[in-house]
C-alpha cells in the first residue's frame, strides 16, 4: 500500500468525504485530516457518543447521503486503503521540492505538533459565519445561528427557551426549524431577504425543485410552530444586562435603510443571528492559491493554480452541501487520475460535473437574494464594540478611516489593531471593512491558525516522519 501516491484531504465535510471516496476508489491512497473528533464537518455534526442520542437522524436532513458516507470512509478504512487523523488542527502546509508537509497540532490543547507527508494536497477548508455588529451583539445569549445548531446536534441542548433567529441566509430557516422542534419558543425569524428578490430569480431557483422543495418544508413546518415570519426586517439593538433579554427589529425600505417608526422589542433570552457565510481560504493563501475575491479559483477539475492542489467545497464558492458533495467527488477522481500518472476522463464524473454547473448557478442566485442591508452601518454606533478580542469600537474604526486615512482593512489594522486578536479578525474583518467602506480582501496570515511557540520549537526543520512527530 505504501507506494501508492498518496493524497492528503483537509476537512472531513461534505466535500472532504466525498473527494476522499473518489480518490481511494481510483487506487489512491488518503490521509482524511480534520480538527473534529468524527467525520462529518458542521454539516453532519453528530452527537457525542456519551450522549446516547437514540434518533440523531431527528437533528439532520439529508441523512441517508450521510450514511453513504460514514460506511464508505468505513470501508476504506478497514482495508487500509484510508487513514482519518482526527482531533489534527492544520496550521500550515508545506511545498517541498518533492511533494507537501502538513503541519497540525494535536488535539483539545493543540500543544503537540504532527505532520503528513503526500505527494498532493486537497483542500475542503469549509466555510464560517459571518455576523455583522449591532448594538449589544456582544451580550451573553446572543449566538451565530450556526453555533445554536452545533449545540444542538452535537450536544442536544438549546441555547435558550425563548429565541429570535435573525439576520440573512438560507441558514435561518434550519436553524429556527430545529429550535422550534427541539422545545424553544421562537418568537420570530427576522429576514432581511425582499420576497420579490426571489421572484427576479425565479428560473435559476426552479432549477433546483428538490432545494426548493427543502426550503418549503422547513417554512411548513415553522408555520406549524407558529413561528412569525418578519422578512424585509433587521435587528438594530439587543438589550440585556446579565445577558440578553429582548431585541429590536426595524423593517427595511428599498434601500436598505431603516424605516422610520417601524421599531418593535420582541422578548427573547437568546438570538440566534448570522449575516451568509465566507469562505475558509488561510491555508489556500498560504500556499499561494490564487483567490477570486474571497474564494479559491479553481479549473474545471477543481485544481488550484498551485500545481498538486486542488480545492473543494465552501472553500471555493459558499454553494452548500450538495455543491460540496459534486465539487469534492470532481477534486478527488481528478487528483486521482493526476497522481496515478493517467489522463483524467471527465465522462467518469459527467454526472457530478451537470449537478455542479446547475448547483452553482442556484448558490448564485441566492448570494444575490440574501446579502446583508446595504446601510447595516447606520445603525452601529460609535461605541459598539466590533473587535471582540481587542475591545475596538466601531468609533475608533471610523475614526481610522475618516482622520488618519486609513484606506483598506490592513492600515485600519495597524491603527486600532482591530484583527490583531486570538481569530486574526475572521470575526471583524467583514465589519471593519465595512465600517471603513473599504474592500475585503485576502487575509494575508502565514499559518491559519495560531501557534504556541512550544509547538513551533518541536517543529523539525526538515520533518522525515508521516503522522504524529
Amino acid at each position: 500500500m505504501t507506494d501508492r501516491p498518496h493524497l492528503a484531504v483537509i476537512g472531513a465535510g461534505p466535500a472532504g468525504l466525498a473527494a476522499t471516496l473518489a480518490a481511494t476508489a481510483r487506487g489512491v491512497r488518503v490521509t482524511l485530516i480534520d480538527s473534529a473528533a468524527e467525520a462529518g464537518g458542521q454539516f453532519y455534526r453528530q452527537p457525542a457518543a456519551g450522549l446516547r442520542a437514540r434518533r440523531p437522524q431527528a437533528l439532520h436532513h439529508q441523512w441517508r447521503t450521510w450514511e453513504r458516507l460514514r460506511d464508505g470512509l468505513r470501508d476504506h478504512l478497514r482495508a487500509g486503503r484510508a487513514r482519518h487523523l482526527t482531533d489534527h488542527h492544520v496550521w500550515f502546509v508545506e511545498r517541498l521540492s518533492q511533494g507537501f508537509v502538513v503541519h497540525a497540532m494535536l488535539g483539545p490543547e493543540q500543544e503537540d505538533p504532527a505532520t503528513v507527508h503526500a505527494d498532493s494536497v486537497l483542500l475542503a477548508t469549509g466555510g464560517y459565519e459571518q455576523v455583522l455588529p449591532f448594538p449589544g451583539w456582544t451580550l451573553p445569549g446572543v449566538v451565530t445561528a450556526g453555533g445554536a445548531q452545533a449545540m444542538l446536534k452535537g450536544t442536544i441542548v438549546t441555547p435558550g427557551r425563548v429565541a429570535v433567529v435573525a439576520g440573512t441566509g438560507p441558514l435561518l430557516l434550519p436553524v429556527a426549524t430545529g429550535l422550534a422542534e427541539a422545545g424553544v419558543e421562537v418568537t420570530a425569524l427576522v429576514e432581511s431577504a425582499h420576497p420579490r428578490e426571489f421572484v427576479r430569480r425565479t428560473r435559476a431557483l426552479a432549477a433546483q425543485p428538490a432545494r426548493l422543495a427543502e426550503g418549503t418544508g422547513y417554512a411548513l413546518r415553522l408555520l406549524r410552530h407558529r413561528v412569525r415570519p418578519l422578512l424585509r426586517h433587521t435587528v438594530i439593538e439587543a438589550h440585556g444586562t446579565e445577558r440578553v433579554e429582548a431585541v429590536t427589529v426595524a423593517a427595511l425600505d428599498a434601500t436598505g435603510r431603516v424605516r422610520p417608526g417601524t421599531a418593535r422589542r420582541i422578548p427573547c433570552d437568546t438570538l440566534a443571528v448570522s449575516h451568509g457565510m465566507l469562505a475558509h481560504t488561510d491555508l489556500a493563501e498560504s500556499l499561494g492559491c490564487r483567490l477570486d475575491g474571497v474564494t479559491v479559483q479553481v479549473d474545471d477539475e477543481q485544481r488550484t493554480d498551485v500545481p498538486g492542489v486542488w480545492a473543494a467545497g465552501e472553500a471555493t464558492g459558499i454553494g452548500g452541501s450538495a455543491l460540496a458533495l459534486a465539487e469534492g467527488h470532481i477534486a478527488g477522481s481528478s487528483a486521482a487520475a493526476r497522481l496515478t500518472g493517467t489522463e483524467p476522463d471527465p465522462r467518469e464524473w459527467a454526472a457530478a460535473l451537470k449537478s455542479r454547473t446547475k448547483l452553482r448557478e442556484f448558490a448564485a442566485a441566492l448570494d444575490a437574494v440574501y446579502r446583508p442591508p446595504v446601510h447595516w452601518g447606520d445603525q452601529v454606533t460609535d461605541e459598539t464594540v466590533v473587535c471582540r478580542c481587542e475591545e475596538v469600537s466601531a468609533g475608533a474604526v471610523r475614526a481610522a478611516v475618516g482622520e488618519l486615512g486609513a484606506g483598506d482593512p490592513r492600515t485600519v489594522k495597524l491603527l486600532t489593531r482591530a484583527g490583531m486578536g486570538w481569530c486574526q479578525g475572521r470575526m471583524c474583518a467583514p465589519a471593519v471593512a465595512g465600517l471603513g467602506g473599504c474592500q475585503l480582501g485576502p487575509s494575508r496570515r502565514p499559518f491559519a491558525r495560531p501557534v504556541p511557540l512550544g509547538v513551533l520549537a518541536q517543529e523539525p526543520d526538515h520533518p522525515t516522519e508521516e503522522g504524529p512527530s
